[in-house]
């Protein structure tokens, strides 16, 4: 997809792309700042040289208001989303409470992995699965 943004990009020419470009500029933005474990390298550099044929392409001033209105527009949704999730916490505190256990419990799975990496002869021990018991309706 970033291959045929950037084709589309030279294909329609400095004067109409200038309309598209925060549509253009969106997914290159996110894919450059996310935060991912599993990022693709190749992905990021593809996204980067894409960046720098926009610059080229319309100038560097339209280039830096169009991604600082993409900078902007992306920051505001992260804070809403941070808002919403601390407003749930407060309206739903059961649902809160289950997320936090949820967290804990990845977290002390995640330090038994960590562990058994580190000393192979070590083995922690796992909490047995009780799917069907989890499913059931236990007050």
């Amino acid at each position: 997809i970033f291959k045929f943004l950037g084709a589309i990009s030279v294909d329609l020419g400095k004067d109409r792309i200038k309309p598209y470009l925060l549509t253009i500029l969106t997914p290159l933005y996110r894919e450059l700042n996310s935060t991912y474990a599993e990022q693709d390298p190749t992905l990021k550099n593809l996204s980067q040289e894409i960046i720098e044929l926009l610059k080229k392409l319309v100038g560097l001033e339209a280039f830096s208001l169009a991604f600082s209105s993409v900078q902007k527009q992306a920051n505001q949704k992260r804070a809403m989303r941070k808002k919403q999730r601390a407003l749930q916490t407060v309206a739903n505190p059961d649902i809160a409470a289950r997320r936090k256990l949820k967290r804990h419990k990845n977290k002390a799975e995640t330090r038994k992995r960590k562990i058994e990496s580190l000393r192979p002869t070590y083995k922690a021990k796992r909490a047995r699965s009780h799917a069907l018991k989890d499913l059931a309706m236990v007050e």
